[in-house]
């Protein structure tokens, strides 16, 4: 059993010991080499210093000797500890030994995270050392096509970082093949967990060989994926810089008590803060966009990401925020998990996290990598014991303040100021179609004289007319007619078979009237009723069509049969 203990008001350094029968222990030494000394590829220790990483971070320190050695590996350390290159880096210094390339279909390597976030995260930090070695590292995620995954694949890749469900769907069709996996490594394993994959992780598993190594990283260690543990890595080092508690020193934790009617003004002067980003975090996705379009309508650049937006939708916001074109990020707990943004130094919960390890991963996007960070909770009177047991399991002393809107408890805590109240487009709004005046094609409710396309000069009636008006019929090229007409010429109209008519559009063989009316939907029923035919603009012609018995237009063209009075 670990224990932890709480030694500072805000934030707690808690120390833990491991007593599993079934691991070994590994002991706790003070930092005493380089990553040149873990005999990593010269490459990849020049790669790491040009990032000027020189330095292993207290989990690296611990799992590299092990895990370079071939040893199973279960790590335990919070988000932003530097997980990633705990187990990218004996990845790569394995597969480096390889001279030829991996088999069309067959990756040597496999990485399993839980979302498509994490995934591109892993990949963005492992792809610059595996370069430098000619290594191929690929991502397998959904929202993003399928068929050119199976290319990559097809191609040869050496470290396959993939999420459960998409990888399972290669397993099914064939297009990957797990055979020649040599080493297995786990990411987040508790939010698969949470997340109901743990059937999948465990058939993945499965495919691969038995005598490969894995290696298992999480921030907290529950039952089930202790279960996971004792199936697949049944001899393993286990390594932990804390026991799913909150031990990062930068770090501040402040629950914000405020008043029912005040907590959107209080997000609104957080989010309208200066200097640095924010990353607020909500339980559901209208949530997400709920908040979103309330801060953009006081002019807070802030925008949503949550599943229920396409990919190339959250790459793009996660893309801007990175940049820093947008300061405020809004997103969910599935979100949380692979956010790996460098200068986030505000972290709100804007609603409560649904247990302490979302309390820990939420937290866990701030204060990365020795950087300080404050996290705060919106708490409103109804929430505070819920909000303060959670933060006691998760190991935080957080320290709690009334605040209010304006007030300097606010203000020094988050640096909060008011909003310019000049509201910003909406996130989700679709662009004004009818914005300009326009001429042809479709244009919604806006009425319309008549015809089709007609370029940017108005005519009078008909279809396409090029680019001479004329007065009425369809397409007429430079042949001063109204239409076709045969070999007899006719007033106006349509086509109108072998018979002259006085006008209007095809008619038939049935004799018309000498008045030339067209169809005229049921009000041509008799001559009370009888409406008079429109003319076009020059009164020496007029022109036949079809009669709307709703609105007074000509239609050229087809008149449709006459209904007999």
């Amino acid at each position: 059993m670990t224990h932890a203990v709480s030694n500072t008001p805000v934030s707690n350094t808690p120390i833990s010991t491991a007593s599993d029968a079934a691991v070994t222990a590994a002991p706790v030494s003070a930092p005493a080499f380089t990553f040149a000394d873990l005999g990593l590829p010269e490459a990849v220790v020049a790669a790491l210093a040009r990032n000027s990483i020189t330095v292993p971070s207290p989990i690296q320190e611990k799992a590299l000797p092990d895990a370079i050695a071939g040893k199973n590996v279960l790590g335990r350390a919070q988000t932003g500890s530097g997980k990633t290159l705990a187990f990218g880096l004996p990845i790569l210094q394995r597969l480096s030994l390889h001279t030829d390339r991996p088999a069309a279909k067959r990756p040597r390597s496999l990485v399993l995270v839980p979302t498509r976030e994490l995934a591109f995260q892993v990949v963005e930090s492992l792809a610059p050392y595996a370069n430098a070695q000619g290594l191929r590292v690929m991502p397998a995620v959904g929202g993003t096509p399928f068929n050119k995954q199976v290319e990559q694949l097809r191609r040869g890749v050496d470290v396959l970082v993939a999420t459960p469900g998409r990888l399972a769907d290669h397993l099914r069709q064939g297009t990957c093949i797990l055979d020649a996996i040599e080493i297995t490594a786990l990411d987040e394993a508790d939010q698969m967990a949470d997340m109901g994959f743990l059937p999948e992780v465990r058939a993945v598993l499965a495919d691969t060989p038995a005598d490969g190594q894995r290696m298992l990283f999480s921030a907290t260690l529950d039952r089930e994926v202790q279960s996971l543990v004792r199936q697949f890595l049944p001899d393993h080092v286990e390594h932990s810089t804390q026991d799913g508690k909150a031990s990062v020193r930068t770090m501040d934790h402040y629950v914000l008590m405020v008043d029912r009617g005040q907590k959107d003004l209080v997000l609104s002067e957080i989010g309208a803060r200066e200097g640095g980003r924010t990353i607020m975090f909500a339980r559901t996705k209208l949530g997400c966009d709920g908040i979103t379009d309330r801060l953009r309508a006081l002019g807070i650049a802030a925008e949503s990401l949550h599943g229920g937006k396409a990919q190339n939708q959250r790459t793009r916001v996660l893309e801007r925020f990175k940049n820093g074109r947008t300061p405020v990020l809004v997103a969910t707990d599935v979100a949380a998990r692979g956010i790996h943004v460098d200068g986030i130094d505000l972290v709100v919960h804007v609603d409560p996290p649904a247990d302490h390890k979302d309390y820990l991963h939420r937290a866990g996007r701030t204060a990365r990598a020795g950087e300080k960070g404050t996290v705060v909770a919106i708490v409103l009177p109804n929430q505070r014991r819920q909000v303060l047991r959670l933060t006691g399991m998760a190991g935080v002393k957080a320290t709690a303040v009334n605040v209010s809107p304006g007030s300097t408890e606010l203000n020094s805590i988050t640096g909060a100021k008011k909003p310019t109240g000049e509201p910003l487009r909406a996130e989700s709004a679709p662009r004004d179609r009818n914005s300009r005046p326009r001429s042809g094609g479709y244009q919604g409710s806006n009425p319309r004289s008549s015809g089709g396309y007609q370029g940017s000069n108005p005519r009078s009636s008909g279809g396409y007319q090029g680019s001479n008006p004329r007065s009425s019929g369809g397409y007429q090229g430079d042949r001063p007619r109204t239409g076709y007409q045969g070999s007899n010429p006719r007033s106006s109209g349509g086509y109108q078979g072998s018979n002259p008519r006085s006008e209007g559009g095809y008619q038939g063989d049935r004799p018309r009237r000498s008045d030339s009316s067209a169809y005229r939907g049921s009000d041509s029923r008799g001559s009370d009723n009888r409406r008079p035919a429109s003319t076009s603009r020059q009164d020496e012609h007029r022109s036949g069509g079809f009669r709307s018995r709703t609105e007074r237009r000509s239609y050229d063209g087809f008149d449709g049969p006459a209904r007999s009075h």
